[in-house]
């Protein structure tokens, strides 16, 4: 092999490294914050609340990060007075879950229409 075919293979190389290390660190930081997130909801969240957001995340993912982020920035602010209880956690599901709108169809006979 020539030298300019070392050199951009070896540069091919360097990128590729410097690509998986890059993964690496997200997936990293990824894992360090998730476990930060839970054990963060393990000191706010009754056995039973932290069972209820479990079952809410399988449903409504969506949802149940929606309430993680809310309890854990009202435990970082200073604003939980206790743990959350599941009849607590209840309630903040069921004013953070839109209202569903109830469709009825009525069928007309031929008379009627």
């Amino acid at each position: 092999m020539s030298g300019p075919e070392d050199a951009e293979l070896e540069e091919i190389r360097r990128r590729k490294m410097a690509e998986l290390q890059q993964r690496l660190a997200e997936e990293e930081a990824r894992r360090r914050e998730e476990a930060e997130r839970a054990a963060i909801l393990k000191v706010i969240l009754t056995p039973e609340a932290r069972q209820r957001l479990s079952n809410v995340r399988v449903a409504r993912p969506e949802l149940a990060e929606a309430v993680e982020r809310y309890l854990i920035q009202l435990a970082q602010s200073g604003r939980l007075r206790g743990q959350i209880t599941d009849e607590v956690m209840r309630e903040l599901l069921d004013r953070l879950t839109p209202k569903r709108r109830e469709t009825r169809i009525v069928r007309l006979s031929k008379d009627e229409l």
